[in-house]
């Protein structure tokens, strides 16, 4: 191929001739992005806000979970401690138990303490109750609540509930965890409209 030929259309202009055979040569325009980008980065979060997660993270999610089954776990304890208080309330007249050294165990807690222990259960079901449905919408305040709240769950689940306070004592932690984390901050501090 040659670049000699006047004719060949592929070639380097000749001599006096100007590219694109009259047209006048315009600068390019500095600062005007090309033709299919972006004028800037997208704004994370939305509505100028950085960072602001537009749906709920796992953890925070995961912790919802865990705050409806500790309430589900004192739903169970409520009925346990009810059945109890009753059931020892009706066999403390049974002269046939007297004698019996594992019902004078139970027998030891008194009906009044059983009831108190089922009331205690009822209320701080009810708290986790409302602690799993306020994720959804609560602020920062709920946030340290529910820290709050998770912390004397995994403390009560150490010391006077060890047997059955243990699964309460991991899903707290992991709730307080959750909440507590970067993901759960930014959740709960997020701007609501």
């Amino acid at each position: 191929m040659s670049f000699g030929d006047p004719n060949n259309p592929y070639g380097p202009p000749q001599g006096g001739q100007q590219p694109n055979y009259g047209y006048p040569q315009q600068q390019p325009q500095q600062g005007q992005p090309g033709y299919g980008y972006p004028q800037a980065p997208p704004v994370p979060g939305g509505y100028g806000h950085p960072g602001a997660p537009t749906s709920m993270p796992g953890t925070v999610s995961a912790a919802r979970v865990m705050l409806w089954i500790i309430f589900g776990l004192q739903v169970v304890g409520v009925i346990l401690f009810a059945i109890s208080a009753a059931g020892v309330d009706a066999a403390k007249n049974d002269d046939a138990l007297k004698d019996d050294a594992t019902f004078q165990q139970l027998a030891d807690y008194s009906s009044g303490r059983l009831w108190g222990l089922a009331v205690f259960a009822l209320v701080w079901g009810v708290l986790a109750l409302v602690m799993a449905i306020k994720v959804g919408k609560g602020g920062n305040g709920i946030r340290i609540a529910t820290m709050v709240f998770a912390i004397i769950t995994a403390i009560l689940g150490l010391y006077p509930f060890i047997v059955v306070g243990l699964v309460h004592t991991v899903l707290a932690i992991l709730v307080a965890v959750f909440v507590g984390n970067a993901n759960g901050s930014a959740w709960y501090k997020r701007p609501r409209y």
